[in-house]
């Protein structure tokens, strides 16, 4: 199982991005999808995850600016974030909980990361 992310980029302080994140290979249902992020010099942290029945659980740095959905027909979450602040530049990774058959155990998966800097 892969996780392909997509969308970082450099914008300024009170704009606007989209991270896209696509699961592909030998998946027969993900559970949990979300994202974590990571700064420099700190560890990584959960942003938003979303379960497989909708239901987001997200830090309370970005309630209210950022939005998670998820598609799963295309095996794909979204970020959406809005209202950024310098403070929100990391790294931001991709994760997923995926059973690879119906009578496997679910398994954790990373992307690579997208980059996500905001100036000021």
């Amino acid at each position: 199982v892969q996780l392909q992310a997509s969308g970082g980029g450099l914008v300024q302080a009170g704009g606007s991005l989209r991270l896209s994140c696509a699961a592909s290979g030998r998946i027969f249902s993900i559970n949990t999808m979300g994202w974590y992020r990571q700064a420099p010099g700190k560890q990584r942290e959960l942003v938003v995850v979303i379960s497989s029945g909708g239901t987001a659980t997200s830090a309370d740095s970005v309630k209210g600016r950022f939005t998670i959905s998820r598609d799963n027909s295309k095996n794909s979450v979204y970020l959406q974030m809005n209202g950024l602040k310098p403070d929100d530049t990391a790294v931001y990774y991709c994760n997923a909980d995926v059973k690879s058959g119906i009578a496997t155990r679910a398994r954790n998966y990373w992307g690579e990361g997208t980059q996500v800097t905001v100036s000021s």
